[in-house]
């Protein structure tokens, strides 16, 4: 199968895997109907199928490609699904506002979602590459990126519509890269429609999933350069947060 072939076949499987698993959800429901439904920004009602659905279709896209880094993206949407259960009210975002309040002496679901994304990335990173630095970096890399999505995560389709735009041009790359990337856009691309139509949000448990992914793509495709110029990018999205979802917030605002 050619390059080409395989990553419409990866995308393909990963979009009808997150629609299959919203269906199923929906359909379940388990824990009953109430626990699946939260209140958008502004104020409409939407269910959270799709968080976890692009999660386990992200998992099982990337696992398909590198076990280590199909465990890195169940780690990241395991630890947003903490996230979303427990940070419920919780209005605080970004590295710093958590990393803060750890200072003070309380832990934040979003403390423990932070430590354990990171070493989720930094073991998957260690797997993936094979120089020290290089480890170091992807691990970098694959949080830093889980992160990045939950920042633009601020309003309908923008998280999802990220993952597809940075993702496409890791297409072009030869080897792992494009599978990993073309898993992560056919999730996304899934759960995009009803995201944007606000019936939908992905929650934590699909940004950071999504984020994984991307995260692992970009560490895949890339060499030393690569990885620092990427794990310079995400670092400075993390330093200043406020001012990524800020961005994010604005763009296609009225």
């Amino acid at each position: 199968m050619s390059e080409r072939a395989s990553r419409t076949t990866a995308f393909g499987l990963s979009a009808a895997l997150t629609r299959a698993a919203v269906a199923a959800l929906r359909a379940k429901a388990p824990g009953g109907r109430e626990r699946w439904e939260r209140k958008n920004y502004a104020g409409r009602t939407v269910e959270l199928y799709a968080g976890p659905a692009a999660a386990l279709a992200a998992a099982v896209g990337a696992g398909r490609v590198s076990p280590a880094a199909g465990a890195a993206v169940a780690v990241a949407g395991v630890c947003g699904a903490y996230d979303d259960v427990a940070g419920v009210g919780d209005s605080r975002r970004g590295f710093r506002a958590h990393l803060g309040a750890l200072r003070g002496g309380e832990v934040t679901s979003g403390a423990v979602k932070l430590v354990g994304m990171s070493a989720a990335g930094l073991v998957a990173g260690a797997m993936l590459k094979e120089r020290p630095l290089d480890k170091l970096l992807a691990g970098v890399v694959i949080a830093g990126a889980a992160h990045f999505v939950n920042l633009v995560d601020v309003r309908p389709g923008r998280a999802a519509a990220a993952v597809l735009a940075l993702g496409a041009p890791g297409l072009l790359r030869p080897g792992h890269g494009g599978a990993l990337a073309a898993g992560a856009m056919g999730a996304a691309a899934a759960v995009l429609p009803d995201d944007l139509g606000e019936r939908a949000m992905i929650g934590d448990t699909g940004a950071h999933a999504l984020g994984a992914a991307l995260g692992a793509a970009v560490v895949a495709g890339n060499g030393r350069a690569g990885l620092v110029a990427h794990a310079a990018a995400v670092v400075a999205a993390a330093v200043y947060g406020d001012k990524v979802s800020e961005v994010a917030r604005g763009v296609g605002a009225p």
